[in-house]
């Protein structure tokens, strides 16, 4: 027996705002879709999971899921009945019995929820959870109360929505071949085609983000459910410098700083990363940069140090580690660094997997004293906490 299921992440997410669609939106210091395609890909029951993704949406999804191992996305349509059909003939190459269809703006999702829907597969075709209304409903056309609604019976619905896979696979054929739409859900698919649906209890926590206040409750909820979880803190630190060399800019956390000179180094000389880096390395006892790329090996000559920092989180996420807060000091003459700090910390929160909120950047001089104070070339500091289970 083969479990499927369809991540449907094709939405634009418009009501949430900023500058991504909402599922690609950080909370807890990753994608929204990171958090629900993760909860498949780790319960045991699932057996192939098939994101359906929106059309120029390739590139924010590869980053968004980058490491998780899944299979290459569909694209979806139009609709989201257009999307959740698209997914469904997707996994058709699997042969599964059951399929579970879900959105990608929920990802409080939890294991005994998919237990759940799995399980009652095995006595129904159909089988949505939700929760039972319970605030009086009014039928208020223009705005107007016109009547009480009984809420008896009254459900919301929610997803993972699991179905029989050739049950659910016909009725969306069917519909297609109708040309029937507006069907919201999966559920209102197979209702079109006349299957037996079961209710089943959803669970409060799996709500579906929807607007900008959603993301930031998630937000919240997510990354006090990681801390809560590592009691072990640590501290690391780290300090490196460079000398300046000829160039035209230098870069620092990752940007290109325009300059009169640039910062010499085996690889790009990114010294404020070199010491980010070194300090995430000492929370775990792992050595520093030069530990991992000895300056002496050629295949690090210019190479971006994002390198170095990914593989120094990659170790501290292999002990369940994540970090709570980055503190970067930069002392040099010049360049000016104030104006880029926005951008630096844009660039590193992804890679840290964390909100730009829990990075600190700053830059002071050192009043023309010493080798800095000389404009010989620039030095960092660095300041790390994680949390460890």
């Amino acid at each position: 027996m083969t479990v499927a299921a369809v991540i449907v992440a094709g939405g634009s997410g418009l009501r949430a705002g900023g500058e991504r669609p909402k599922q690609y939106q950080l909370i807890g210091g990753r994608p929204v879709i990171w958090w629900t395609c993760r909860a498949f890909l780790a319960h045991p029951g699932v057996h192939v999971v098939q994101p359906v993704i929106g059309e120029g949406h390739e590139q924010m999804f590869a980053e968004a899921v980058d490491g998780l191992g899944l299979p290459l996305p569909v694209i979806g349509g139009s609709t989201r009945q257009d999307s959740c059909r698209i997914g469904i003939e997707a996994v058709a190459r699997h042969k599964p019995s059951k399929v579970l269809i879900h959105d990608a703006a929920r990802p409080f999702v939890s294991d005994a929820l998919i237990d759940n829907v799995i399980g009652w597969l095995d006595r129904f075709p159909a089988a949505i959870p939700g929760m039972p209304v319970a605030e009086t409903l009014k039928f208020a056309p223009g705005g107007m109360v016109s009547r009480t609604v009984d809420r008896a019976s009254i459900w919301t619905a929610q997803t993972p929505q699991g179905f029989t896979y050739d049950g659910i696979l016909a009725a969306y054929r069917k519909a297609e071949a109708e040309q029937t739409q507006g069907l919201t859900d999966d559920a209102s698919v197979a209702e079109h085609a006349g299957i037996a649906i079961s209710m089943l209890m959803g669970e409060l926590e799996n709500r579906k983000l929807t607007t900008a206040d959603d993301i930031v409750m998630a937000d919240r909820d997510m990354t006090g459910r990681e801390l809560q979880d590592r009691p072990d803190v640590r501290v690391g630190q780290g300090i490196d410098v460079h000398p300046f060399d000829d160039g035209d800019a230098v870069i620092l956390c990752g940007i290109a700083i325009p300059h009169t000179q640039r910062l010499k180094g085996h690889s790009d000389a990114d010294v404020a990363m070199h010491a980010l880096t070194d300090a995430i390395l000492g929370t775990i006892g792992e050595g520093d940069i030069g530990t991992h790329f000895p300056p002496s090996d050629l295949q690090w000559k210019g190479a971006a140090s994002r390198i170095f920092l990914e593989k120094a989180v990659s170790l501290l996420e292999a002990k369940r580690g994540i970090i709570a807060n980055a503190d970067i000091t930069i002392l040099a003459e010049a360049p000016k660094i104030a104006a880029h700090v926005p951008a630096m910390r844009a660039f590193l929160a992804p890679l840290l997997h964390v909100d730009p909120s829990r990075i600190a950047i700053k830059a002071t001089t050192m009043e023309k004293l010493g080798a800095i104070g000389r404009k010989e070339g620039i030095m960092a500091y660095s300041t790390v906490t994680v949390r460890l289970p």
